[in-house]
């Protein structure tokens, strides 16, 4: 892995080790005094090779092994993001367990119900071994008491001193065809569906996804990305890790306190490539101050890739017009759509060239679910952005209710099938049957393809109906975000049954930032104004609540369903 070009480094990928094990114990000796990767934070930066990274990885390896964890047993890390739980996973991995990164416990997230998700997994996973911080060691035994099949609660200053890669050089711990490590989908009571990805999964994925990125050995990827979000640990970790990759990770708390930190790792380590999700170009277009961009230079980038979200134009519109007067060039932007089902990525688009805008007719997307170009001379418009091709070895359909294949520019589920999807969900047959048939995986997300490119519009079970109208929630919530009084991105919109009428009504929930009557009932007006104007439907319901009642997911994101539920029972008094 010490190619020099990107087509070598490609080559290089189709004679790969078999699995991720092999490939630590190659770097391990061919790239040993390389930097594996440089810690960064606002005050200092700590770099480590890839011999220490590994070194480092076998103490947990060691720990793991005198606590009886053994090859195919799965080990949860309860562990902030930093040093910590890199080592942990891939010193799991060193003995052939099975790692799964939990999100940590944050101020932002109640205690009660974070630990209930932690009892909740660890229950219906049959996880063997827990690490974390001597500081939750005592909440974890305690509210992990009782469950059979949990072996140990390690900390990380209980970890052996001693020990090295040498320890595990050798060892046939895994085949191609076992599970490396879960990815979870994110949810408002924890991690819901844990997704199986082989050894080879994750390789095919990494070789597919570096050819669509024209991926080199003069890049370097800068990421505040949460490692238990696909994004990061695939993009911002795995890929680079065993590509040979400079990586440069910074926490995302520090991202979002200082959010002119990732622009200014990104200037001082010449990164390349940087992956965000749709409201980080918004945050970073409007939240930095001038007084913290004076003498920035982000030329080096090559590619900056939108990913995880609903792409929206305006944030890349924002986005440029603030960095492009600092060196950023005007076709970095990207697009990418990605799930932990497939490892990561599905689609990509183009790197060095903009996405591709798909302006349509606004009325016939809600009506019919049909994306018709339009000029807007005969009603409203809308701009779709396109999230590319398909990378290497995947393809996509989008179908009907009853999976049959439909045209393109028809709204539908997307479908996919590719060498690096899950083998299955972690003790959850029942999910795995549901979401996968004849070898494809069914995604629950909406789109549409045009000239061979793919498009997104929503979820299919957010989706709401109002009068034939199909309303995709996250364009309401957009709307909202721009509301002044309204704290950006702490909205949610979702459909509430109306019997007597046979269809759904719209209803909204907003954090405001205000206590006034006054200023409240202006907000009020102004939504109900903004949703007609734009959706052509009116909102029935618009709650306004002070910071803190909205529930959000592992993740950090709004959880729609379960402020519905919420919503039903707390100001309807209704049971959904």
């Amino acid at each position: 892995m010490t190619q020099t070009t990107q087509t070598q480094l490609t080559v290089r990928m189709d004679d790969r080790p078999a699995t991720l094990l092999a490939c630590a114990q190659e770097l391990a000796g061919s790239a040993s005094n390389r930097t594996a990767l440089t810690l960064f934070a606002p005050n200092e930066s700590h770099s480590i090779t890839y011999r220490e990274f590994f070194d480092q990885a076998a103490r947990y390896a060691r720990a793991l092994e005198k606590a009886g964890v053994q090859s195919g047993d799965l080990v949860v890390l309860v562990l902030q993001h930093g040093p910590d739980v890199l080592y942990g996973f891939w010193g799991a991995m060193l003995v052939g367990a099975v790692p799964s990164i939990f999100p940590f416990l944050t101020p932002k997230l109640d205690p009660d119900r974070y630990y209930e998700s932690v009892r909740a997994l660890v229950e219906l996973s049959a996880v063997k071994a827990v690490v974390t911080y001597p500081d939750m060691q005592g909440a974890l035994e305690h509210h992990l008491d009782g469950i059979p099949t949990l072996g140990a609660i390690l900390n990380v200053t209980d970890l052996e001193p001693e020990g090295t890669l040498d320890d595990y050089l050798g060892r046939d711990l895994a085949r191609p065809g076992d599970t490396a490590f879960l990815q979870h989908s994110s949810g408002s009571t924890g991690l819901q569906k844990g997704v199986m990805l082989s050894h080879a999964a994750v390789l095919n994925q990494v070789a597919a996804y570096s050819a669509a990125i024209d991926l080199s050995t003069d890049d370097v990827i800068v990421s505040w990305l949460p490692l238990y979000h696909d994004m990061g640990l695939i993009a911002g970790f795995i890929m680079p890790i065993i590509q040979g990759i400079p990586l440069v990770l910074m926490s995302p708390f520090d991202w979002v306190r200082e959010p002119h930190i990732l622009l200014h790792a990104i200037q001082r380590h010449g990164g390349t490539l940087c992956w965000l999700p749709n409201f980080a170009y918004s945050f970073l277009a409007t939240r930095v101050r001038k007084s913290m961009l004076d003498g920035l230079d982000l030329s080096s980038l090559r590619a900056v890739i939108n990913c995880s979200e609903p792409v929206r134009d305006e944030s890349h519109a924002a986005f440029a017009a603030k960095y492009t007067p600092f060196g950023l060039p005007r076709n970095a932007l990207a697009t990418c759509y990605a799930m932990a089902e497939n490892t990561f990525a599905v689609t990509q688009s183009p790197i060095g060239t903009l996405p591709t805008l798909d302006v349509i007719d606004r009325a016939l997307l809600m009506e019919r679910r049909v994306a018709q170009p339009s000029d807007g001379a005969n009603g409203p418009a809308t701009t779709m952005v396109s999230c590319g091709k398909p990378i290497p070895n995947t393809e996509i359909r989008v179908v009907d209710a009853e999976r049959r294949d439909l045209p393109e520019r028809h709204v539908g589920e997307i479908a996919l099938r590719s060498d690096c999807m899950l083998t299955g969900y972690y003790h959850r047959e029942d999910a795995t049957a549901q979401a996968m048939q004849d070898g494809w995986y069914f995604t629950g997300d909406l789109g549409y393809i045009a000239d061979g490119e793919l498009y997104i519009t929503g979820r299919q079970k957010d989706l709401i109906i109002v009068g034939g109208k199909n309303i995709y929630p996250q364009d309401i919530e957009h709307i909202l975000n721009a509301i002044p009084g309204v704290h950006p991105g702490r909205t949610v919109a979702f459909g509430v049954m109306n019997e007597s009428l046979g269809t759904e009504d719209v209803a909204v929930i907003c954090e405001v930032e205000t206590n006034d009557p006054a200023e409240r009932d202006q907000i009020t007006k102004e939504i109900r104004s903004q949703i007609a104007q734009t959706t052509d439907v009116m909102a029935h319901y618009v709650h306004l609540v002070g910071a803190g009642w909205l529930i959000k997911t592992s993740s950090g994101k709004i959880a729609r369903a379960a402020n519905r539920e919420k919503f039903m029972q707390e100001v309807l008094g209704k049971i959904s």
